[in-house]
């Protein structure tokens, strides 16, 4: 690659932006480092993260070095509330600008963390209505205190804080945030603004940080955590402080963040109180309701793996989460090894999961969380016979690298592979198109357009990806072309040109064939780089892996259809050197919903799809 060359499209030629994770940190969390050592890690991973910070202890911290004294309303339900009238209203951001965020930045910049922190007033990143009169006891009496300053918050400038997040690795917002008439700032809970925010910015993550493990259901018993909530479920358990954090969770829920109250000061989910906006209308799709709406874009699978580990435990299955980020469970031992190979990664654009009565609408409903939650539960149901071992594996960055799959050809040795993609209930896939997926990029002088023989980096482009084509017609008259993505642009005194090619080979064509058609048809100066190149793979009706499914197909009464299919998947990875293996797909859903809009499920799919999967599973193992 030429020097200075700047890549911007990627393996998939998108704008996807990576994971955002909205952790809301109280006052008392900002003393436990920890917390700041998981945000690290996070950012590591590569996640974008907004903190919203708690301000009590910093409040307390001002108010006592500077001889104020706080002065505290009484709610009609008793509850203490600091009272904010205008006058007060500098001294609560000077606390916020001179004790919380200072502590924020420090630690963060400790960790060699670019930071920035602000009261969200600032530049009016969030602003707010006020509320109307606030009802206070006051020696017994109710009476009406109007100049308290609180409000609702009523916008989030999302594109300026989206590019806080682009230009930092870490945004730390705070209260007051502006008034939307013009007045005198307004305090709003940290917990709703952490969950408001989440909403405006389509999060991924939403983390409510607290002192206990999640919402208790005894606040005597540290271990009585409410592990699963939906709407209206979480009020009758909070208490105090707590009735603010379930009330920004089931905010939070509309939107497409998956959500928790997590603790002791920890961001970690595990074992947490997860908020759910989607309830399955029947146990039996619980845990395919909760894994669609967790969200798992390619290189953000960790919360979901985190979350099917607990679950496998939970139900008796060994479990663990290997070097790459893959989920691996197993159950049995022996000889005849059978995989069960899905993928935890969706692509981007998601929406709020919804049931339509029993049919669910989410991304990775169809690609392919359906498909590895039917695994997983044949796993947990059934027993295989002596000398049998099945291994479920959820793998990272199917739609992107392949690199979990990968880590699966070299580490996990199997006798056969179910992979986990739609094939449609009625349906069984015995093979895949193969995969070239190529990078092309140049680098040009500027000159100007009216001079003799001046030629962009666009042009030379155009020209690559017509040889290309070509190239690829010719060695493989069968195979589908297609240009992912195209960008150049001026960068000072030169331009910089890329694009992504992807290229569908049928089996049987030799993808290094291929691949030096197309390193011979582009030249100097159009650099070729290829970023993937897998085979195409068929097994035949024969295999004994397909004849267990036919015996499923028919305990059923149904007549299945069996696909060749022009995409690609992880048996596509595997086949690069498990030769002659036994590989078929099958999982529920229709295919041509894959990466659109219009993802959806019936239950009765799933239902059936799981039927014949556990039955299919028990035929191969009694052969």
């Amino acid at each position: 690659m030429p020097p200075g060359t700047s890549l911007a499209l990627g393996e998939v030629a998108s704008a996807r932006q990576s994971a955002l994770y909205v952790v809301k940190l109280g006052s008392a969390t900002l003393a436990h480092s920890r917390v700041f050592d998981e945000l690290l890690a996070l950012r590591g991973r590569g996640a974008r993260l907004l903190v919203v910070a708690g301000g009590a202890a910093g409040i307390a911290e001002y108010y006592r070095r500077t001889g104020r004294e706080i002065r505290t309303l009484v709610s009609r339900n008793g509850d203490e509330i600091r009272y904010c009238p205008p006058e007060e209203m500098r001294h609560i951001i000077a606390a916020y600008e001179e004790v919380t965020l200072p502590l924020v930045e420090e630690e963060l910049t400790r960790r060699g963390l670019s930071v920035f922190a602000s009261v969200a007033r600032g530049g009016s990143l969030v602003t707010a209505t006020a509320n109307g009169p606030l009802r206070v006891r006051d020696n017994g009496r109710v009476r009406l205190v109007r100049d308290h300053r609180a409000g609702s918050v009523a916008a989030v400038d999302a594109p300026r804080i989206t590019a806080l997040l682009d230009a930092f690795d870490v945004v730390c917002l705070s209260p007051p945030v502006a008034d939307a008439e013009g007045g005198t700032p307004l305090n709003v809970d940290a917990d709703v603004l952490a969950a408001t925010l989440a909403r405006a910015l389509n999060a991924d993550h939403l983390r409510l940080v607290t002192g206990t493990a999640g919402l208790l259901a005894d606040p005597a018993d540290p271990t009585s955590t409410l592990r699963h909530l939906a709407q209206g479920e979480g009020g009758p358990y909070a208490r105090g402080r707590m009735r603010q954090k379930v009330r920004a969770a089931e905010i939070a829920i509309g939107g497409t963040s998956d959500t928790a109250i997590t603790g002791p000061h920890t961001v970690s989910a595990t074992g947490a109180s997860r908020f759910w906006g989607a309830t399955a209308p029947a146990g039996d799709l619980t845990l395919l309701s909760r894994a669609v709406q967790l969200s798992s874009v390619s290189r953000d699978e960790r919360e979901l793996a985190v979350f099917l580990a607990e679950w496998c435990g939970d139900n008796g299955l060994k479990c663990e989460i290997d070097a790459v980020g893959n989920l691996v469970a197993t159950k049995g031992a022996g000889d005849r090894r059978l995989m069960m190979l899905g993928h935890l990664d969706t692509v981007p654009y998601r929406w709020p999961v919804r049931w339509d009565g029993e049919v669910l609408s989410g991304r990775g409903s169809v690609d392919a969380k359906a498909s590895l939650v039917t695994f997983l539960q044949t796993l947990a149901a059934y027993e295989p016979p002596e000398g049998v071992e099945l291994r479920v594996i959820g793998a990272v960055e199917e739609e992107i690298t392949g690199a979990g799959a990968f880590h699966v050809r070299d580490t996990y040795p199997a006798d056969a592979v179910i992979v986990g993609e739609p094939s449609g209930a009625s349906a069984l896939t015995l093979g895949y198109y193969g995969l070239i997926k190529a990078r092309l990029h140049t680098r040009e002088c500027v000159g100007h357009t009216a001079g003799e023989g001046v030629r962009t980096a666009g042009d030379r482009l155009v020209e690559a990806l017509t040889a290309v084509r070509a190239a690829v017609a010719e060695a493989a008259p069968a195979a589908l072309t297609a240009t992912l993505g195209v960008r150049a642009l001026n960068q000072g005194d030169v331009q910089d040109g890329e694009a992504v090619v992807d290229v569908r080979l049928p089996p049987g064509h030799a993808v290094e064939t291929i691949v030096d058609a197309l390193r011979a048809a582009v030249s100097d100066p159009v650099r070729i780089e290829v970023l993937r190149a897998t085979p195409g793979v068929a097994t035949p009706r024969t295999s004994p892996l397909v004849k267990a499914f036919q015996r499923a197909f028919q305990a059923e009464e149904l007549r299945p259809r069996y696909l060749m299919k022009k995409g690609s998947s992880d048996m596509n990875t595997l086949a690069t050197t498990w030769h002659g293996l036994p590989m078929v797909a099958y999982g529920p859903g229709d295919a041509s919903l894959d990466h659109t809009p219009a993802e959806h499920l019936p239950a009765a799919e799933f239902r059936q799809a799981q039927r014949l999967l556990t039955a299919a599973v028990r035929e191969w193992s009694t052969m």
